[in-house]
């Protein structure tokens, strides 16, 4: 049978968010190109201050698409309401969108998981009411999850929401696109080079970093780790190191520009991200996976599971099993063939299907089908339909799909 074509047309398109960051900019930057003033990034607060210091703070406002909804409400309102598909980053239902559900017009929610702390949390009385009037009582109107991360098709499967309409989603930074042999030629260090990044928070575990370099100078391992960030944890991390006296080869470097980062990232040879469950998605994973960057992650991250396959793209551990995780770094120092192996699977991964590029063109096909009744048919990949795997199954899931 001879396959339905659909022709794009023209159609007016708002994202809303809380606000635009480095993150979201490239896919931004890409639908306008595609769209026009037929669409619009709505921020809805300035960024809180925590985000400016990290390095996150530019001067956005001369893009042409960008509206600043806490400077022009009614103009904003006027865009959302108008719209034919409105891209939204809420987990729960704002004012602003009341209209549109009640007309039963195309609404694309994006979020992250709502049971990080865990699923039991859904048997809450009160917790379900307010759960049935964001999401259940919706489930039957052009009403779509983008899952960011591997865990959210599960938390809202337990709710019975959004049935057959939940799709992979993520944060997508820039996507860069190296000479590979440049890339990998930045790497050819004579010690190992490991990066940590991120803000020195409980559930963040920058302490595994901290260990990790403790335990690979004991055994005489030579090796340089930077760890890029800063927080509550700071004066703890201080104390670790100069009482493991490796003052000599770890490098607190406090925050850094996004940009900068990512310049490190390209001369590191192993990328560890040591967040919990807590960690909804991590682009953080995006950008050390497209520098070519070996990755040990920890399986309960939310963009671990998504991105990485166990043993081609990077390795994975279970949460809380830091002798797994050390075994891993271990492996990759111990086999330089496989971990620049592994770093060039991970740049293809994010450069031939999770780059910004690829996924803005997706979003226009994704909600060009859905305006037409029809569904989407990506088998891998962004807006390919997210898997309800439960959090105490995905380690054994993803062991199982490297065994296959």
């Amino acid at each position: 049978m001879e396959k339905r074509v659909v022709k794009r047309v023209t159609m007016k398109l708002v994202f809303v968010s809380n606000y635009i960051n480095h993150h979201q900019l490239p896919i931004a930057e890409e639908l306008y190109k595609e769209l026009g003033d037929q669409y619009a990034f709505i921020q809805m607060e300035p960024m809180e201050e925590e985000r400016v210091k990290m390095g996150w703070g530019k001067d956005f406002t001369s893009l042409p698409f960008l509206q600043l909804y806490y400077k022009d409400p009614l103009k904003c309102q006027n865009l959302i309401d108008e719209a034919d598909v409105l891209i939204m980053g809420s987990e729960k239902n704002p004012p602003y969108i009341t209209t549109r559900l009640q007309k039963k017009k195309i609404v694309l929610r994006y979020t992250e998981r709502i049971y990080k702390e865990g699923q039991w949390k859904c048997l809450s009385p009160k917790g379900f009411v307010h759960k049935y009037q964001d999401h259940i009582r919706y489930r039957k109107d052009p009403l779509y999850l983008l899952c960011a991360g591997a865990y959210v098709a599960s938390d809202f499967s337990l709710l019975h929401a959004y049935p057959n309409k939940k799709y992979n989603w993520g944060y997508f930074p820039e996507t860069i696109f190296y000479d590979k042999e440049n890339l990998f030629q930045k790497k050819a260090h004579k010690k190992v080079r490991i990066l940590w990044a991120g803000r020195f928070l409980a559930w963040k575990h920058p302490e595994y970093a901290i260990e990790l370099a403790h335990h690979l100078k004991n055994d005489g391992i030579d090796f340089e780790l930077n760890v890029v960030g800063d927080g509550e944890l700071r004066t703890k991390l201080e104390e670790k190191i100069t009482e493991y006296e490796i003052t000599d080869c770890v490098k607190l470097l406090g925050y850094m520009k996004p940009e900068e980062v990512r310049n490190l990232m390209e001369e590191t040879n192993i990328y560890i991200f040591t967040s919990d469950n807590n960690e909804g998605w991590g682009a953080v994973l995006n950008e050390a996976m497209n520098a070519g960057c070996a990755v040990v992650a920890n399986c309960a991250i939310g963009s671990a599971p998504t991105l990485m396959k166990h043993k081609e793209n990077g390795m994975i551990y279970k949460n809380g099993d830091f002798k797994e995780f050390e075994n891993q770094v271990r492996f990759l120092i111990a086999h330089p063939e496989i971990q620049q192996g592994m770093g060039e699977k991970a740049y293809e991964t994010i450069t031939k299907e999770w780059n910004h590029q690829i996924v803005a063109k997706r979003l226009l096909d994704f909600c060009n089908k859905i305006s037409h009744g029809d569904l989407p048919s990506f088998q891998t990949g962004p807006l390919s339909v997210s898997k309800a795997i439960k959090p105490k199954k995905m380690y054994q899931y993803m062991k199982r799909e490297f065994e296959k």
